[in-house]
């Protein structure tokens, strides 16, 4: 296995004969003796001192007459992946599967953890069932692990040359509802629905999250969201930030305080699903999963990273079109943005244009980004909408095309003349549930690796947006 290494503290737990004393014992490089600890309710919870050496080690704990001894055991750093099928999505259906695999053998020091799929009413202090012992990666283990945790594994191995330990816990269709606890979901006015469904508030929080509550992590990884693209969607922008910020909150106090409380939480912004879809759930969703800011980190959501995944669209996907392959790049930006968030790294680009300020006329829209862009023409990846009263604009407002006309190092310039009124009432880009061919959307980076997120801006803001 993989524990958290300095200056984090691992934490340790096991289960005893009521009252009995249980001596801990690392064994390697360097060695500890903890102090002996109480069985308390049939569990005992040892915290060893920081560890700043790889391994590998041996881990013994002693009780009574019994004695258990953990081989192979490294010092690195811990990060859990949760979320739905995107997540679940094995690493043998991903694009060039075979050739990924392959590269098992050169990756011992990145180990493997996943529970396995099961669902609670009440919150559970052990796993019912783990599906993957922690391991050392295989081909035949690797084929069926997550392709998302597995590659933003081993970039990370790449980059930081120490062990990574990836515990997998997530289950395809579900809502971010079953993933809360009902702390978190209180606090968005969510109750529980009591139908032992999928989407039942909590039944996955409890039996497969509750239950590693005392690891001591360095940061979680998420991709979830296309289940709320239709269930409690206009809650998404409140249920998502409560659900993060609960997590930290609840492995904070798991761990005694070794998890940080504002761990590093990246996500992944929801890819495509159907081509020419009008409805506005994807990209509501989009939104929502900043918390209505477009990007972040931001001030609801701080100590996040996002991959923007709407230009990687496969529409022939034989796990169908919502289950893209190219599990690579989502990985990688993954990456980026845990380089710069988790891990202080300066100098490297993580987030995507945008706008920083738009200026309109009655002829034109004019908008200055963050950074130097990477245009290509468009003539409706940008859109407006034109009102004649003075109100926010939504789904079923009339919306028309907003051509680009020139752009600039910073700076994009787009033509309103399609409007019939005078008045301009909002501004969206990539609205649309699949917005542009496979990295063919208009706006990226200057280097042309990260894509413009998608947003939208309204004249008149809608009460609870941004």
């Amino acid at each position: 296995m993989v524990l958290q290494k300095s200056p984090e503290k691992a934490v340790l737990w096991g289960y005893g004969p009521e009252g009995a004393q249980v001596t801990v014992f690392l064994s390697g490089p360097i060695h500890q003796k903890i102090s002996p600890v109480n069985v308390t309710k049939g569990i005992w919870r040892v915290t060893l001192y920081p560890v700043d050496v790889a391994g590998p080690f041996n881990v013994t704990a002693l009780a009574q007459n019994s004695i258990v001894t953990l081989t192979d055991v490294l010092f690195g750093d811990v990060w859990l992946c949760g979320g739905q099928s995107n997540m679940y999505f094995k690493t043998s259906q991903i694009f060039n599967a075979s050739e990924e695999l392959a590269l098992a053998a050169k990756y011992p020091h990145v180990r493997t953890f996943m529970a396995a799929l099961n669902q609670s009413g009440t919150e559970l202090i052990d796993l019912i069932q783990v599906e993957l012992p922690w391991s050392v990666p295989t081909e035949k283990i690797l084929a069926e692990f997550s392709a998302v945790c597995w590659l933003f594994g081993r970039y990370m191995f790449d980059k930081l040359k120490y062990p990574i330990g990836l515990v997998e816990s997530c289950w395809g269709g579900t809502a971010v509802e079953c993933w809360s606890s009902s702390r978190a979901l209180k606090q968005c006015g969510l109750e529980p629905t009591g139908d032992n469904t999928l989407t039942d508030n909590s039944i996955l929080w409890n039996a497969m999250i509750h239950p590693l509550l005392n690891m001591t992590l360095k940061g979680a990884i998420w991709y979830q969201g296309e289940a709320n693209a239709g269930y409690h969607q206009d809650k998404y922008n409140c249920s998502f930030p409560a659900m993060i910020d609960d997590w930290r909150m609840a492995f904070h106090q798991g761990s005694g305080g070794q998890t940080a409380l504002d761990f590093p939480f990246g996500f992944v912004q929801l890819s495509t699903n159907i081509k020419g879809f009008t409805n506005d759930g994807f990209p509501d969703v989009r939104w929502h999963q900043t918390a209505d800011f477009g990007y972040v980190p931001n001030l609801r959501m701080k100590r996040t990273f996002m991959a923007v995944a709407m230009d990687l669209p496969d529409e022939t996907s034989p796990f169908g079109t919502i289950h893209p392959r190219d599990k690579q790049d989502v990985a990688y930006r993954l990456t980026l943005g845990a380089r710069a968030v988790a891990y202080d790294e300066e100098d490297v680009p993580f987030q995507g244009p945008f706008p920083k300020k738009i200026i309109s006329t009655q002829t034109y829209f004019n908008i200055i980004y963050d950074q130097e862009v990477s245009v290509t023409p468009s003539k409706d990846i940008f859109e407006i909408c034109c009102s004649e009263i003075e109100a926010p604009c939504g789904p079923t407002s009339h919306w028309v095309p907003a051509p680009i006309m020139q752009w600039g190092l910073k700076t994009i310039q787009l033509s309103t003349i399609m409007c019939s009124t005078t008045q301009v009432d909002a501004l969206r880009y990539a609205w649309r549930d699949w917005p542009c061919d496979f990295k063919a959307c208009p706006v990226y980076s200057a280097s042309g690796v990260l894509p413009a997120p998608p947003f939208i801006v309204n004249r008149y803001p809608v009460k609870g947006m941004v």
